[in-house]
Parts: structure tokens; sequence; C-alpha cells
């Protein structure tokens, strides 16, 4: 029998330190800038050796100080579609966040030696908190989900192409609270260079959406959608709905000389009607609407191409007052007095150096999806190509987590409208001759028009031979696949379909 025994043992090894720093540091990459700004003015009253370029309490005219902020005319050009040479390199003290370390060069050795937290993130609100993702995800869950997010899950779905979907977008972000839209249709065609006709065909396919009547343009609109899915529209209610206004004034004579119903039938469509729902959008809740602010603006170059610039007004400018660090430095008696005064310095310093490189970040990945969907921008929806985080993380030399922080709750003002970051990511299918990829959403539509172009019994494709078909046009893609896109478009399977055109 072995005996047990005590030993000491020195073991060498490698491994990442994740320190306080790092942690805001990554956790500042996917704040919006609201979010932000009520971080940094939660930071500013807690150091006092922080303040405000424009001259708030704590800074003095002419106290020295540092300030790391990007400039106004901070700026990436795109011309004839080539990517312009990056900006600034990012700093080495933040690589860690922003890119990628310095062979054999730990994340500590480069991270401030104070290991005090910066802040409390509680503060921030849906930024998270020191206490890690975890505490994300939790919110998450008891947040309740808005509206807007609602359709739009329910529109990547829906089996649009990737035009179509993008246009269903427009038109959600122009939904109210009530879940009537706003937008108008011809504005949005404009924007997005598509048809007024085509933009409508979205709209209607919209609006079988859940909640039933929602992206209604107006009250008669939204309680005909719920009375079609009842199947009780007839030309009664639709009269009757033409007249609300009488209803309104209850002028029930002339409410039955326009519906051509009797008194009976006409208290049953009333109290059809007061069965349904005006404000479809109302049983949503989440968060207060707030005005969107893009953090980009990205604008033709005369010279040709594209202009990204970071919006200025969304930067916060901060420095660390070194005057006043004088004197409070110079004032410290005790050791706790001097650590604390030291620690305020350390992060101060930090803190301004995070946001400079947070901004720089963003406008390298911004600028690189400007580059990927400059087709986009010049001709509208229908270029729109597939794309994901992989590729703009290997074009600018970062990892994906990082470019998926930054694209999160950031947006660009383009010609054609605001867009959050990540609705220009598609997702894409490979080609048979390995040349290309095709958009997930253009193969949902191939399959749908294959299959609305069987017209005789003998015509039905089955899973099997719509794979040939799609293969024999370049798109490389599995049965299953094609089972499921074809079971996201609500569409019968071959043996039903074969069915169906039997029985007429």
């Amino acid at each position: 029998m072995a005996g047990l025994g005590q030993r000491l043992e020195l073991r060498q090894g490698q491994g990442l330190v994740i320190t306080p720093q790092l942690q805001q540091a990554i956790k500042l990459l996917q704040l919006s800038n609201l979010e932000l700004d009520a971080f940094v003015e939660a930071e500013l009253e807690r150091n006092p050796l922080l303040a405000r370029e424009d001259g708030e309490p704590g800074e003095t005219p002419d106290a020295p100080a540092e300030a790391a902020e990007v400039s106004d005319r901070a700026e990436m050009s795109f011309e004839d579609g080539r990517n312009a040479e990056a900006s600034d390199a990012v700093d080495a003290g933040a690589d860690d966040v922003y890119g990628d370390a310095a062979p054999g060069e730990r994340t500590s050795d480069r991270m401030a030696e104070t290991s005090q937290p910066l802040g409390d993130w509680s503060a921030v609100g849906r930024g998270g908190s020191v206490e890690g993702d975890e505490d994300l995800f939790e919110r998450a869950l008891k947040r309740e989900k808005s509206l807007a997010e609602h359709l739009a899950e329910q529109a990547s779905m829906a089996g649009f192409t990737p035009a179509e979907h993008a246009v269903a977008l427009a038109l959600i972000d122009g939904v109210d609270d009530g879940g009537y839209l706003r937008a108008a249709l011809g504005e949005i065609a404009e924007r997005l260079g598509w048809d007024h006709e085509r933009v409508e065909s979205v709209l209607f396919r919209c609006q079988g959406f859940e909640p039933t009547g929602v992206m209604a343009r107006s009250v008669p609109e939204c309680l005909s959608l719920q009375l079609r899915e009842r199947d009780r529209f007839d030309p009664a209610m639709a009269a009757l709905l033409d007249n609300l206004d009488l209803l309104a004034k209850r002028d029930m004579g002339a409410l039955r000389r326009a519906c051509g119903v009797d008194d009976e039938d006409l208290a049953e469509m009333i109290a059809e009607l007061k069965a349904l729902t005006p404000r479809p959008g109302a049983a949503f809740g989440g968060e207060p609407s707030q005005t969107v602010v893009p953090d980009v603006f990205v604008r033709p170059d005369p010279a040709g191409g594209w202009r990204v610039e970071l919006n200025a007004d969304t930067l916060p400018r901060l420095l660390v007052d070194k005057r006043y660090h004088a004197v409070v430095a110079g004032s410290a008696k005790s050791d706790q007095d001097k650590t604390f005064v030291a620690e305020c310095a350390a992060q101060a310093a930090w803190l301004v150096k995070s946001l400079d490189q947070r901004a720089k970040t963003i406008l390298k990945v911004a600028s690189e999806i400007v580059r990927q969907q400059d087709a986009f921008l010049a001709f509208g929806v229908e270029c729109l190509r597939p794309l994901n985080l992989k590729t703009v993380a290997e074009a600018i030399g970062m990892h994906e987590s990082t470019v998926s922080r930054v694209t999160s709750n950031k947006y660009l003002a383009t010609p054609r409208g605001v867009f959050e970051m990540k609705f220009f990511f598609t997702s894409a299918i490979a080609s048979t001759d390995g040349a290309g990829s095709h958009s997930a959403e253009a193969v949902r539509h191939r399959i749908k028009q294959l299959v609305e172009g069987e017209t005789a019994e003998e015509a039905v494709l089955s899973d099997d031979r719509i794979v040939e078909i799609l293969k024999e046009a370049g798109i490389d893609i599995a049965r299953r696949t094609v089972a499921k896109y074809r079971e996201a478009l609500r569409i019968p399977s071959s043996v039903e379909r074969r069915r169906m055109l039997r029985a007429g």
C-alpha cells in the first residue's frame, strides 16, 4: 500500500491574468454612447482628479493636464473601394482589449498596477457590472422584450431576401409604441433605393406578424387585420370600419344604412369591434424610446468613395488635472491618503487612455464595414453583401469578440439612413466552386420561387431535387438545410403540396 505524504513542487506555465481594468475596458466597448455618458458622469463624481475639457469644476483654466481624446476630424477615407491606411496604431497599453498582445507579454504587465475597480458599474444601467457577464445575462432575462425586438426576431425568420429584410427592419424602426407604422413608405423607398410597390409588399408580409394588427397605418386597418385573422371581415364590417366617425357619434341610424344591416346585426358587429385591440403594441414593455444618436458619420467623399468620421459629440472629453493632483498629493499626510491619491491618478490616466482606444476601435470597425458594404451605400439594399464578424475581425487584426462588442448599440449615419452596425452582418452559404458565397436570405427566396413555380402535380419538387437545382446554380447546400428553410417559409412538404394540387 502506497504511503501518503506531502511534498513541494515548482511548475511553470503561461496564463492570461484578467485584471479589473481589463474587465472594464472590455465592457467599455459594448456601452452605447448614452450608457458611456452615464458612466463618465459617475467617474467624474467619484474621482477628483478627472475633469472635462470644457472647464468643469476641478480644472483651472491654465492647469497643465494630459488629454487623450480622438480629434474632431478623426476619419478614414475610402477611394475607389480600397481601404485607406488605418488611422493611428492602437496604443500598446490596451492592445489586449482592442488588438493583439505583443509576443511574450502578459496582460497584467501592461495594465495599471492598481487593482481598484473604476467606480460602480451598477450606475451604468445595461452596460454591466464588475461582477461579470453573468449579470448582463440575468438582466437580459429580467428585462421585458420590446415590440421592436419582437418584430425584428420575426423578420429574421420570415424568409426575406437580404434586400427585403433590410426594408422590413426600416419599417420596424418606424413603428410606435402602440404598434402603428408612422413612417412614410415613399420616404423609406427613396432612402433605400427601392420601388414603392415592393416596399408595400414587404409591409403586407410584416402585417402578418404577431401581435395581430401590428404595423397598421390607421385604426381601421389595424382592426381589419384582426378581423381577417378571425375570418370576420365582410363587406358589412368593412363599411363599419369606414364609418367609425358615425360610431363615435353613436349615429346608429346612419350606421345601419351604411352597413346595410338591421339593429341586431349592427349590435353584434359593434360587440366584435369592442373585443379587438386598437393598440396591439401596448402589450409590450421594454425601455422607453430614446433618440438614436449615431456614433459614426458616413459621407460621400468629393474625391470618390466614402469618408468615415466619428461623431465628436458622443466622445467624452476627459483629462487628468495635474495641478490639482500636485496640490492634493502634497497635502496628503497619512499613507492611506497617499494611496488614495495615487490610485485616483492611475485610474484617471487609464480611463482617459481607454476612452481614446475605444473611439479608435469603433472607427476602425466602422471603416471596414463601410468598405465591405460600399455597394449598399451606392446602389441600395439589393447590393447588401453577406458579411460576418470573422471577416471584419481578420481585416482589421482584432478578435471576433471585440468586433461583436463594438457593433453592439453603435449606429452609423449614412446617406441611406441611420443603421445599427449589426444591420450590415448577414449570413452566407458557400458556393460550389468556392469562389464566393450566397446570402442565406437569398437562398430562402430562391427556394420559395422554385415552389411557387410548381403548376402541376408532376412538377412538384422534392427537397432532394431542390438541392440538385441549387447546386447546379452554384449553391452548396445540404438537404436538411433546405428542409429547415422550407419549414421557416411555412411551405408544406412535397407530399402535401402534391395532394393540394391533386385536390385542385
